[in-house]
């Protein structure tokens, strides 16, 4: 962002920026929830007080004002659609516990000799 917006510091506006919003008009036709999932998706890892900032913003009012329920719609909405991003590069998703189990020695060593001979 060029110019300064309401809750949105220098380190929020390189974000926004860097995520080709940059103007508050932009801000405000994306909306909070979509400029949020945005930067997420770029690889920031921004906290849920950009999002309460972001909405601030759009209302010209303090993030700490933002009223609890309409909080709790904004993390619903941000973690419906950021179930929808692919998982990060590198990092593996898993949707069941993990077990490893180990084959005992003998069995190892048994599977080796059981190998057919040679005609």
């Amino acid at each position: 962002m060029k110019e300064k917006v309401r809750n949105i510091g220098p380190k929020s506006a390189a974000w926004l920026r860097q995520v080709g919003i940059h103007s508050i008009e932009e801000l405000a036709e994306l909306g909070a929830v979509a400029s949020f999932i945005r930067i997420k998706r770029a690889g920031f890892r921004p906290s849920l007080n950009l999002l309460y900032a972001l909405e601030g913003a759009l209302l010209d009012c303090h993030w700490q004002e933002i009223p609890d329920a309409r909080r709790g719609e904004l993390i619903l909405q941000a973690d419906a659609s950021s179930a929808l991003l692919p998982p990060a590069r590198g990092k593996q998703v898993h949707n069941a516990p993990v077990s490893t189990t180990y084959p005992d020695a003998v069995d190892c060593v048994d599977a080796a000799h059981d190998e057919p001979e040679p005609e």
